[in-house]
Parts: C-alpha cells; structure tokens; sequence
C-alpha cells in the first residue's frame, strides 16, 4: 500500500513509498517499506549495531503502531537506518508509555541502493492471538535536513502517527495472512 505525505507538508525529494504487513501463523509481524528519492536526497544515518534507543523519530525512521480492535493500548516500534530501533506500550493514546519486553529484538533487513531504501523487519509475536490493526508510517529526514511525515492514513490536523484513524490494516489473528484494508 501506498503512504502519503502529511497534507501540510511538502513530500520533499521521496517519489514514491511503499508499505506492507502480514502476520505469521505463530503471531509473528512482517512489515516492509520501500522508499524511492533522488539519489542522495534522504538524510541517513551511518549503520551501526543494532540496539534499543529512543528518540529515532527525530530524523528518518519507520514506524508501525498496532493494536487489538477497540482496545484502548496499542504498541509503537521504530526502526531507523542506523540499526538502532524502540518498541513502547501506550495504555491509552499518547497515555501511559513504557518501554516494551520482547522476547528476542526484532529482525530488520535494511537494503540501500542508488535512490532507494527498503526494510524488512519480522517481530516476534506481539500479544494477544487475535486480529490486530496496523498503521504503518515514517518520518522522513531529507538532506537539508527538513522532516516530512508519511502515513497510510492522516487523520485530519497535524501529523499524529498515534490517532487510531491511521492503524488502517487490519491483519488477521495468528492463523496467518496479508493485511486488508
């Protein structure tokens, strides 16, 4: 699926970005971005070890917010370029934040070319057995350093990647399968 620029915001030197997510019949997560700019128009940091830190949203970074239907809670986790990721709890939007146990940390694959970046990233099963909805989404760092929000959804205002108008996939429980609409 597509993700789109905030409407406040210039989409900046990305030419297209695209997202996907499924879940495994063990209750794993696969997601995947795949982003086309200009060569050398996208701001990265240098990869590193991969390890938990804060704070990656500040420059270009992918995001995937999941929840159950209706529950109050739901789960962030970011990935940026570097290797670095974070994965949090919310008890209730924007509410309660903790910093989420995994079991192991998640598998991310980042894949750099000339004018393209791709990750792909499998987390271990997040709680819960049943359907979960997704909202996949990034921050985007261009090279003068200017930010733009991607989403497959913007609720209306500013950019919020945490509004429940933007967790738009919905994935069925651990028996497996694509993400709908």
């Amino acid at each position: 699926m597509q993700l789109f620029p905030h409407p406040d915001e210039p989409g900046g030197p990305v030419q297209r970005f695209m997202a996907e997510a499924a879940r495994a019949a063990d209750g794993a997560l696969h997601l995947v971005w795949r982003l086309q700019a200009a060569p050398g128009a996208i701001r990265l940091p240098a990869a590193t070890v991969p390890e938990r830190r804060d704070g990656l949203w500040r420059h270009t970074c992918f995001e995937a917010f999941v929840a159950a239907p209706r529950a109050a809670g739901y789960l962030e986790f970011n990935f940026a370029p570097s290797g670095h990721w974070a994965a949090y709890a919310f008890t209730g939007y924007r509410d309660g934040m903790t910093s989420l146990a995994l079991p192991v940390p998640p598998r991310a694959h980042w894949i750099s070319g000339e004018g393209s970046i791709a990750l792909e990233v499998t987390l271990p099963a997040v709680p819960g057995a049943g359907r979960v909805e997704v909202g996949l989404c990034a921050v985007v760092e261009d090279s003068s350093g200017r930010v733009s929000h991607w989403a497959l959804r913007h609720p209306a205002g500013a950019a919020d990647f945490h509004h429940r108008e933007g967790f738009v996939l919905k994935l069925p429980g651990r028996a497996g399968g694509a993400a709908s609409p």
